[in-house]
């Protein structure tokens, strides 16, 4: 029986009508922002309004677009639904501006690590549910802080737990130094614990959401070299625990066996290109596999994205293939070029002598 292999591209996710949560993450430098700059441009095609945001503390998505964005959602130029934020996922400093909150919370999070970012992606996402988008696209920061993202209801559930044991250490001491402070009962440890409780809230019906593959999925960037592969697998690993949905994966910076290479350099690295994609093919034979080609240019600002989508939904083909008559033409045209250089360069230096 011959299995059908997925489609070579993201079109199921343009076409999965529930999704809300789109996650574009990996390894860090192998293109997470422009995908997921593309896969928001691609939405923006077909569902009512689009948000991108970006919660790694290196934003990347105002250099993708060419365009400044902050923590508030912003319109992308030339776009009418589709926004960009950018936050960080550290906690605000007015956050902890006051005096009595601030030792009480810096003890909180040095006891917990991670706790910091969980409360602020708690408040993110609570903003994000106020708000109206059809979709939202998560450009994810490296590995390590995705899956944290991902912990944050065990996170906080240790934080709640800390917070009672200070409770109970400091609990009369908290409140003398409230009122001495005369900062009144939103610092009291109940308005305190109220606020944990409500953050826990959110993230736990987010994360119900998350758990939904009619809802959300994880779309994981790589290129086709060892680390990233290994990285590619942990990442598969831990989201299956996690009970997320991952069926897409973007290979980027592929050089093409059959475009016209003449470099042994090269063609040693298509060679070695290979024996990874293969073992892509291999691991992730269900998964959708976009391959997408190393260019020579970077793909920045809103029109070259634009012309870059098409190898998201269309599975790349080489302009030339090798042997044909169109590609030994365009060859020797090629190295004809190169000798007109070679004879000028070296005219050049024999005057000089």
């Amino acid at each position: 029986m011959v299995t059908e292999v997925p489609d070579g591209s993201v079109r199921n996710i343009l076409e999965q009508e529930t999704l809300k949560w789109v996650f574009v993450g990996g390894k860090g430098g192998v293109g997470k922002t422009t995908s997921s700059s593309i896969i928001s441009v691609l939405l923006a095609q077909v569902r009512q309004s689009v948000l991108v945001i970006s919660t790694d503390p290196a934003h990347n998505l105002s250099d993708a677009f060419q365009q400044r964005f902050t923590k508030v959602p912003t319109l992308v130029n030339g776009f009418s639904n589709l926004y960009a934020m950018e936050v960080d996922p550290k906690m605000e400093d007015d956050d902890l501006s006051d005096e009595g909150l601030e030792g009480f919370l810096s003890e909180l999070t040095n006891a917990i690590p991670g706790v910091d970012e969980a409360m602020s992606f708690a408040e993110m996402l609570k903003l994000v549910q106020t708000m109206d988008y059809s979709v939202i696209v998560f450009d994810t920061a490296p590995t390590g802080h995705t899956l944290r993202l991902l912990q944050f209801p065990s996170t906080l559930e240790k934080g709640l737990e800390k917070v009672m044991s200070l409770k109970n250490k400091f609990g009369g001491m908290f409140t003398q130094a409230t009122r001495l402070l005369g900062l009144g009962d939103e610092f009291s440890e109940d308005a305190m614990l109220g606020r944990l409780e409500g953050i826990k809230d959110v993230i736990e019906q987010v994360n119900r959401q998350f758990k939904d593959p009619d809802l959300t999925t994880f779309v994981c960037v790589c290129i086709p070299e060892f680390l990233s592969l290994y990285e590619t697998e942990r990442l598969v690993q831990e989201l299956a625990k996690f009970e997320i949905d991952a069926h897409n994966i973007i290979i980027n910076q592929v050089l093409f066996e059959d475009e016209a290479v003449e470099s042994k350099l090269l063609k040693a690295r298509i060679k070695m290109q290979q024996k990874y994609i293969d073992q892509f093919y291999m691991l992730y034979d269900d998964f959708n596999i976009t391959k997408l080609p190393l260019l020579p240019e970077e793909v920045c600002g809103v029109q070259a994205l634009r012309k870059f989508c098409q190898h998201y939904v269309t599975p790349y083909k080489p302009s030339l293939v090798r042997g044909t008559i169109e590609e030994v033409q365009q060859r020797i045209s090629t190295l004809r070029l190169r000798l007109q250089e070679a004879e000028s360069e070296l005219e050049r230096l024999q005057q000089g002598k």
